[in-house]
C-alpha cells in the first residue's frame, strides 16, 4: 500500500497509512496472543511459497502428534477448499478453510475470525498461510511462533532474496531433501544464509514424501506446545 497524498495550497501532507495499518495489526496480534496464552492454546503460523509441500508436511506431522495433543488446522487460500479437505481426510483432525477474498496474506483480525470458527478444545492450532514469500511475512497473525518451509527446488539462496520471511521465522523446514542430488542446492550454504537473517532460527531438513526428518519437526512442535501450556498454567496459578 503506497502513501496517500492530500494536496494543500502551499504543501503536500503525507499520511503514513501503511505504518498505521501495521501498528493496528500489531496491537490486535498482541491481544490475540495474550488470549491464546490464557487458554493454553498454541498457534503456529506456517508459511512458504506455493508447491513447497506445506500440506504434505502437515499431514506427516499431525499423524505423529494427534494421539498426544489435540490439533486443528486453518487452511488459508484465495479460493478452493482442496487443502482443508485433504488434511481432514488424511489425518482426521478438524480442518477449516479460510478464504482471503483475494488477499495474499492473513493478518491478526482474519486469524481471529478463523479461530472463532473453532471450539475451545485444542492444544495446537496450525495456520497454513497463503503461499507467498513476501506479504505473509509482513503481517503478525498473533501466532506464538512462525515457521516456514523452503523446498530444495527453490534454491539455497532464497534467504538472500526474501530476507524478511527468514528473519521473522523461528523455524525453517527444508523440504524435499531427497532430490538434492538433482538440484544445485547447498544445504550448508542455505543454513549459513538463514542464520545471517536469524541467528536463532532452528533449521530442520526433511522429506515430507518419505517422512525422513519429520520426527524432528514433530518433536520441536510438541515441545513448543508443552512449554507454552506450562507458561500459561504458571501465570494462571499466579493470578
Amino acid at each position: 500500500m503506497k502513501n496517500t497524498y492530500l494536496r494543500n495550497m502551499d504543501s503536500v501532507k503525507i499520511i503514513e497509512i501503511k505504518k498505521s495499518v501495521f501498528e493496528d495489526n500489531d496491537r490486535a496480534a498482541d491481544q490475540l496472543r495474550t488470549e491464546l496464552k490464557r487458554k493454553g492454546v498454541y498457534l503456529l503460523n506456517l508459511m512458504s511459497a506455493p508447491g513447497s509441500g506445506k500440506t504434505t508436511t502437515l499431514i506427516q506431522t499431525i499423524n505423529r502428534l494427534k494421539d498426544k495433543i489435540r490439533i486443528a488446522v486453518m487452511e488459508a487460500d484465495i479460493d478452493s477448499d482442496v487443502d482443508a479437505v485433504k488434511i481432514k481426510d488424511a489425518t482426521g483432525v478438524e480442518s477449516i478453510q479460510l478464504h482471503t477474498g483475494g488477499m495474499c496474506h492473513l493478518d491478526a483480525e482474519m486469524t481471529q475470525q478463523g479461530l472463532n470458527g473453532l471450539e475451545d478444545r485444542f492444544d495446537l492450532i496450525i495456520l497454513e498461510n497463503v503461499g507467498n514469500l513476501v506479504c505473509p511475512a509482513e503481517f503478525d497473525t498473533g501466532a506464538v511462533k512462525n515457521a516456514m518451509i523452503l523446498s530444495v527446488p527453490e534454491g539455497h539462496d532464497k534467504p538472500l532474496k526474501y530476507p524478511l520471511m527468514f528473519t521473522v521465522c523461528d523455524t525453517v523446514v527444508i523440504n524435499k531433501i531427497d532430490v538434492m542430488p538433482y538440484f544445485d542446492f547447498d544445504l550448508e550454504k542455505c543454513k549459513e544464509y538463514i542464520h545471517m537473517r536469524n541467528p536463532e532460527a532452528t533449521v530442520i531438513p526433511i522429506c515430507a514424501k518419505t517422512g525422513e526428518g519429520v520426527d524432528a519437526f514433530a518433536q520441536w512442535l510438541f515441545d513448543e506446545v508443552r512449554q507454552w501450556q506450562n507458561k500459561s498454567s504458571i501465570e494462571t496459578n499466579k493470578s
